[in-house]
């Protein structure tokens, strides 16, 4: 199946700001309760271990994925470590939110672009359910800005272009409509347009498909990679990894010396 690029209703500027932001605390919350990412952390730890930083760069955090489990993990041997959100639209609620249950959490408040890092953020740069937002030609580039940052970077995508991944993002409302009294901070506009008014499921719903089609496969992040200038400074890790009964796509770049 061939890479579909649609547009996602999450990276329209005209979209509303609170429902963007149900969104991704949707995601947020269902990263952490299903401990989502618990194969990817040998490969996190490498990136930390090689950014010797002690800190993580999250570009396109969107409500903070699946960190705040991931923190409680990654610290048991990374016990000073400090991770940063950022997204091109904040979703400053949320931010406020994971800080207040950690408070190795740092964020930006301003958008941040995942193509151009400032050069102030430095560590090791994570994307979790976010490359696929980007066309190849700003994907390639946020690699590129991580080569020519001498900046490591792990990407995560738990999604990919197949029958099982589109048939769960197909019946992802359902989730919405058990999970959402559960996520916190609560907020009643989160029941209103849940229940009464059902845009939340749907804009998962719509978004979730489209996220499946927009992700890169395994060979299509290689050749990302492929058109990276002075890519060879850097060693590349690309595969998939089984994560419960879904699958987790990674690629990891790590400056060499």
């Amino acid at each position: 199946m061939s890479r579909i690029h649609l547009f996602e209703l999450e990276d329209q500027s005209w979209f509303p700001v609170f429902l963007r932001n149900y969104g991704t605390d949707f995601l947020q919350f269902l990263s952490n309760k299903t401990k989502m990412y618990k194969p990817v952390i040998p490969i996190i730890e490498k990136g930390i271990k090689h950014s010797k930083e002690n800190r993580i760069i999250d570009l396109g955090s969107g409500g903070g994925g699946g960190l705040l489990w991931l923190n409680s993990e990654l610290k048991k041997n990374h016990p000073d470590l400090k991770i940063h959100l950022t997204d091109y639209y904040p979703n400053i609620p949320a931010f406020e939110y994971t800080q207040q249950q950690s408070d190795n959490f740092e964020y930006s408040t301003k958008s941040v672009d995942a193509r151009e890092v400032p050069k102030e953020l430095k560590g090791f740069r994570t994307m979790f359910l976010s490359l696929h937002h980007f066309k190849p030609i700003d994907a390639h580039q946020i690699l590129q800005n991580a080569v020519d940052s001498r900046s490591s970077i792990g990407v995560f995508e738990a999604q990919e272009r197949s029958i099982p991944s589109l048939l769960a993002m197909f019946f992802s409302p359902i989730t919405v409509l058990f999970t959402t009294p559960f996520i916190r901070p609560f907020k009643i506009g989160r029941i209103l347009f849940t229940y009464l008014i059902p845009i939340v499921p749907l804009f998962v719903w719509w978004d979730g498909l489209v996220s499946s089609l927009r992700t890169y496969s395994v060979k299509e992040m290689q050749g990302l990679v492929e058109h990276v200038e002075n890519k060879d400074s850097f060693d590349w890790e690309i595969n998939r990894i089984k994560s419960g009964p879904g699958i987790i796509l990674y690629l990891l770049g790590t400056a060499k010396g």
